[in-house]
């Protein structure tokens, strides 16, 4: 009876423990909702301040701006086929610079719709006063062209906003005439354009050259050559072979030096093939010192061994020569006249695309700033534009 007795107690106990334990649950309930609703009260309350912040401060945008991050453009054609912003004032070396040039295409064609454009390179001391004339030469022609400037690096262009000109400077260096700086700052001016894939015809100026015809005249001469025009001529006296040195051999045998003008118009396989070179560029470093002057021979030798039924071993740059002495003769204010013009345009044939042409120059120099004025009133009736 002991032992039953103490049985029924435990059971007595047991639910006793098991009902006060059930009212411990139900007292707890209310404090649990409780707390869960002050939880979703705090998360309501931080959504609805996140919203009202993104409205009010403009973290809408910054929200907006990295959509587009989904859409990663950066392997896209559009990165290939456009130069990068602000390409003219990098911070590549010369040797970045090169190779980087050198990248070109090899199949033949484009998967996209590409206009050839024809860059302008201007090898300048500084300033250009002759900029009017080749504003109003270029008026009209966006898409079509590409101007690039290499002026003494201590020179700094001031060029409106709405001029060809603005912010056309390229990182430059010293150009000694008559040295290889000048041929490296030639390289320097074809490496920049040839980072524009548009790029198709690449002619070398100065500050003192004009335009002879109109902008439609000269796309169509060069768009419409089987060549690019550079002079490379077999020059047997003491200013062409005489200053040949034997230590260039044999990489570049006598039979092979040529003489040429420094200004030339090549076009995009030509000036890639000058951009890579570092063959030829050591030989001329070392052996070609004035008096040889590796400006009037490093690229016409170079290319009358590497490319040379690609050129038309003609400058299309007109110089007179008739006054002697190391440089051309400099035309003025007084000098222009329709009858100075009807000299340059008439008594000269040449070759174009294997037939005889009366028309051999594009270009003239060299004018002196005063021969601005002159050039500006007399270029619509005789330079027609």
């Amino acid at each position: 009876m002991q032992t039953l007795s103490r049985v029924l107690q435990l059971e007595e106990g047991k639910d006793n423990g098991i009902s006060v334990r059930t009212g411990q649950y139900k007292s707890f309930r209310p404090k649990l909702l409780l707390l869960l609703g002050l939880f979703l009260a705090v998360v309501v309350t931080i959504f609805i301040i996140s919203v009202s912040t993104i409205k009010y401060t403009g973290l809408q945008n910054v929200v907006t701006t990295f959509v587009p991050c989904r859409e990663d453009e950066s392997n896209s054609l559009g990165k290939w086929i456009q130069p990068p912003p602000g390409v003219l004032m990098h911070n590549m070396t010369d040797e970045e610079l090169l190779w980087r040039a050198s990248f070109w295409p090899r199949r033949k064609g484009y998967p996209f719709k590409r206009v050839p454009k024809i860059a302008f390179m201007f090898l300048t001391k500084g300033p250009l006063p002759l900029a009017s004339l080749w504003e109003r030469f270029l008026k009209g022609h966006k898409g079509l062209y590409s101007v690039y400037v290499h002026p003494d690096p201590s020179f700094t262009a001031k060029f409106p906003a709405d001029s060809v000109f603005y912010k056309r400077q390229i990182p430059s260096q010293i150009a000694e005439w008559g040295r290889m700086t000048m041929c490296d700052a030639e390289k320097r001016l074809l490496a920049n354009a040839l980072l524009d894939i548009s790029n198709e015809w690449f002619v070398l100026v100065s500050e003192s050259c004009i335009p002879l015809y109109n902008f439609t005249t000269i796309y169509s001469y060069l768009s419409g050559s089987k060549h690019s025009f550079m002079g490379a001529v077999d020059d047997p006296g003491p200013f062409g072979r005489g200053r040949y040195n034997l230590h260039m051999e044999p990489e570049v045998p006598i039979t092979k030096w040529r003489k040429g003008p420094q200004w030339f118009e090549v076009d995009r396989d030509l000036a890639a093939t000058i951009v890579e070179d570092t063959l030829y560029h050591h030989k001329f470093r070392e052996f070609c010192r004035p008096a040889c002057y590796s400006d009037e021979h490093y690229f016409p030798t170079m290319l009358t061994i590497e490319k040379p039924t690609a050129l038309a071993n003609r400058s299309v740059t007109w110089t007179d020569w008739s006054r002697g002495g190391p440089h051309p003769a400099t035309f003025g204010w007084s000098d222009i006249t329709e009858d100075f013009f009807g000299k340059i345009f008439q008594g000269t044939n040449c070759i174009y695309n294997g037939r005889n042409t009366s028309m051999c120059y594009l270009f003239a120099r060299k004018f002196a700033p005063s021969a601005l004025e002159p050039l500006l009133h007399i270029a619509p009736k005789i330079l027609g534009f």
